[in-house]
Formats: structure tokens, sequence, C-alpha cells
């Protein structure tokens, strides 16, 4: 048995068949979906309806789970029975479609923001898979960007520019942007800003990318403002249309995506009537980009 892969874009992206996920999915099987991963970033699975465990267990074999951030405040219900589940939906912990006054709305709202999982964790995310369980008729996409591209396509002088920096990444900067800042004392404490570096070398591909998201406040050692429309340019150079692809959901869709080398965003839909049941796992990486820059440097 071996898995079918058909590219969906001309430089990343491509969906994967021939494997139903709801069963245990063998190592050469897997060796496989890793190998695709690693080279196309973005793999698209249909017709995959996983259950919550059976979506875990597959997660895992990509490594160990991060614990979702919405779990972390203790005074909020959640709809979702397990940490290592994000809750990426518009439904409230009785099931109902939130109201658009709800905070955690506009939290979850952030996500329409080009990002990448985890930066503004220590130890970022690796891998994210999102399960479709409701989409709304019209809109709600997810829109993917290959950061490797974008690096390659950089000049130069621009390269060797940005090679060395640094960037502070902080998910209450992000937040900030739409106005949110709705955050526990505990998360505050839990979640401190942390240094990421702006250009890395993806471990699967031995290919250099950028490393950015909204949640990048500014360049270490910079004045904010330089540091900060350094990042605005970047991120508008490799949002360009040509590396960028959009996935139109349907139910029983699994996206698995590479957080080390693409940014993504949602796409704004009717949120106050439609629902969108998307739940999210994510594999934390190895170590912080400043740590595996060290270890690549030492090698």
């Amino acid at each position: 048995m071996t898995i079918i892969v058909r590219p969906l874009h001309p430089i990343f992206v491509a969906e994967v068949s021939g494997v139903d996920l709801r069963c245990p999915v063998d190592r050469e099987i897997f060796r496989e979906i890793e190998a695709a991963l690693d080279r196309y970033a973005v793999l698209i699975f249909r017709a995959q309806p996983l259950a919550d465990e059976q979506q875990i267990a597959f997660s895992q074999l990509f490594g160990r789970l991060e614990t979702s951030i919405g779990t972390i405040r203790k005074d909020r219900k959640h709809r979702l029975g397990r940490q290592e589940i994000a809750d990426v939906s518009n439904l409230d912990e009785d099931n109902n479609v939130r109201l658009l006054a709800d905070r955690w709305c506009m939290m979850i709202l952030a996500n329409q923001l080009w990002h990448t999982d985890s930066s503004f964790k220590r130890v970022p995310g690796k891998v994210s898979l999102l399960s479709a369980h409701e989409v709304p008729p019209n809109g709600g996409e997810t829109e993917f960007a290959d950061l490797r591209a974008a690096y390659d396509s950089l000049d130069e002088a621009t390269k060797a520019r940005i090679d060395n920096l640094v960037a502070e990444h902080s998910i209450f900067h992000s937040r900030s942007l739409i106005g949110y800042t709705d955050f526990s004392d505990q998360e505050r404490a839990t979640l401190p800003a942390v240094p990421q570096t702006l250009v890395r070398v993806h471990p699967g591909s031995g290919r250099k990318t950028l490393y950015l998201a909204s949640h990048a406040s500014h360049i270490v050692g910079w004045p904010v403002d330089q540091g900060r429309a350094l990042l605005d340019e970047l991120m508008s150079f490799a949002t360009q249309p040509c590396f960028v692809y959009q996935h139109r959901w349907r139910v029983g869709d699994l996206v698995v995506w590479d957080n080390r080398c693409t940014l993504h965003r949602g796409r704004p839909f009717n949120n106050t009537e439609d629902r969108r049941d998307m739940r999210r796992t994510t594999v934390e990486d190895l170590a912080s980009t400043l740590e595996q820059s060290h270890l690549a440097e030492k090698s």
C-alpha cells in the first residue's frame, strides 16, 4: 500500500489519498506522509471524519502535542473535553453560535491575521492538524503562504540583512491588533514574550525559510518602529498571491501544515449566524528556534 500525492499549487500544497486516518497508520505509510509534508508543507486529506480521539492519535505520530491555550484559563467553560484540542470554532460551551459581543469570539477573530501557530511560545508549533466538523455555506476558507519560496525570492541584499535577526513574539501583541486584551493574570504569566529567529533552516527540506507571524512584535536590538516596518515589509512580500493557496473546506477535511515554513489565516464568514466547527491539534517543535539555530551552527 502507498499513498497518492497530488500537487494542488505550483510551489507547495498537495492532496493525499489512499489512507484512512481513522485507523492506525503503519510506520511505512507515515514515513510517506512525512516525506510529502517536508516537500509540500501543506497536505489536504479529504473525507476523513475523525473523532477527537482519532485526530489526537494520528497527530501524536508527529510528536508531542501542546496544550491548547484556550484551556489555560480556569474561569472559562470549554466545549471540548481534551486539552490537546484547540476549539477553533464560533460555538460556545453549549454548542450554540457565539454572540458578537462574546469576548472569546473576538479572540478567535485574530485567526484572520497571518500567523504561524504558537510562535509566541518558547518552543513553538511544529505541525498543526485542523479537522472540519461543520463548515459555513460561504466564506471561512483558510489561506496558506509558503515562506520557503518567499525567502528564495528575496534579493541577496535583503537576505544578508535579515539572516541573523531575532524577533520578539507575543500573543498579546497579535491580539492587541484586533483590540482583544481580556487575558487573565494566569495567561499573562504563562505566555511571556519570546525571541524567535527571523530566518531558519527547515529541517525536513534543508531549505532556508522566513519565520513570520502576526505575533512578531519587533526586532530585538532595533528601534521598535524600524523593526515593525521591516516585519510589515516581509509579511507583505511573503503573502503575495504567487505564494498563497486558499483551501475551501468540506466537512471531513483534515488539513496538516508545517508551521516552521508556512503562514496561514482564516477568512471571514457570517460568524453570528453560520456554524463553523473546526478542531486543531498542534505538535510541539523539538526546541526553540534559537536553540535549533545554535545546534545547526555547531554541526
